[in-house]
């Protein structure tokens, strides 16, 4: 990468987490070693996500937090004042990454992007990216502005070589989500094999599937067990031969697939 974006390999996804669930799920997790949360406008739980991180005996600047710009504020006038409106719900000074949350075929590109290169010349968004971009679409992005970051599905049943090709020789980052396939890693028999050979969970193996290759994940879960499980995935390593069994089981399998989809890769 060019040293714009570090952020950490393992993370707290926050998509459906609500109310107080959603607040002691964050505390919890930076009180057990995360520094890496995510959340949206869209996920309406931001002001949640900043009252956890304020819980925790952890400071703000230890903490890598993430937040996504909604469809309906990617122009110009919006791109601004939702920001302001989202800083206001995390009670922050800043995020440390603002993602376009989906792109949209109505809104040019180069409007939004302009507008979130100068919240970035502010310091208040202090790197910017996309997600669920597909590979001509976010170089193209790249064309426009510095979004090194690209946030889309990825877990064993859904290749992303043409994504991480290119994030290799461009040196980006892609980050994970949906990175255990809601479950679905936990029955399969390879991925279930190569966990018992481990003494690990399943989950535990997809997600260091994905940060051993270098891509962050950010798996949800509101439970401290499985908050504990997902941040144990660092201490496990897959050898070459387990981690080809792993990425052999790719088959297309995406599971978030909205009307407003680009044309995946």
């Amino acid at each position: 990468m060019s040293g714009i974006v570090e952020l950490p390999l393992l993370g707290l996804g926050t998509w459906d987490l609500r109310g107080e669930a959603c607040v002691r799920a964050v505390r919890d997790a930076l009180e057990m070693g995360y520094r890496h949360l995510d959340t949206a406008q869209m996920y309406d739980n931001e002001r949640e996500v900043g009252r956890g991180l304020r819980a925790a005996a952890v400071s703000r600047e230890d903490v890598f937090v993430t937040t996504k710009l909604w469809l309906d504020n990617l122009t110009e006038a919006k791109v601004a004042v939702s920001f302001e409106e989202s800083l206001k719900r995390l009670d922050a000074e800043y995020v440390d990454l603002l993602l376009i949350h989906w792109p949209h075929s109505s809104v040019p590109l180069e409007e939004t992007l302009t507008a979130m290169e100068r919240l970035q010349a502010t310091g208040r968004a202090r790197a910017i990216g996309v997600s669920n971009f597909p590979t001509a679409l976010w170089k193209r992005a790249l064309s426009l502005a510095p979004v090194e970051v690209n946030q889309v599905e990825f877990h064993p049943f859904l290749s992303q070589r043409a994504l991480q090709a290119f994030a290799s020789e461009r040196q980006l980052r892609l980050v994970a989500y949906t990175p255990v396939a809601k479950g679905r890693v936990s029955r399969d028999p390879t991925i279930v094999e190569i966990a018992r050979a481990h003494d690990r969970s399943p989950v535990q193996v997809a997600l260091r599937w994905l940060t051993q290759q270098g891509v962050a994940a950010i798996p949800k879960s509101s439970s401290r067990a499985h908050l504990e499980e997902n941040f144990q995935s660092s201490e496990l390593v897959l050898d070459e031969d387990e981690m080809h069994r792993v990425s052999s089981l790719a088959r297309g399998l995406r599971m978030v697939a909205p009307d407003w989809s680009p044309a995946w890769d």
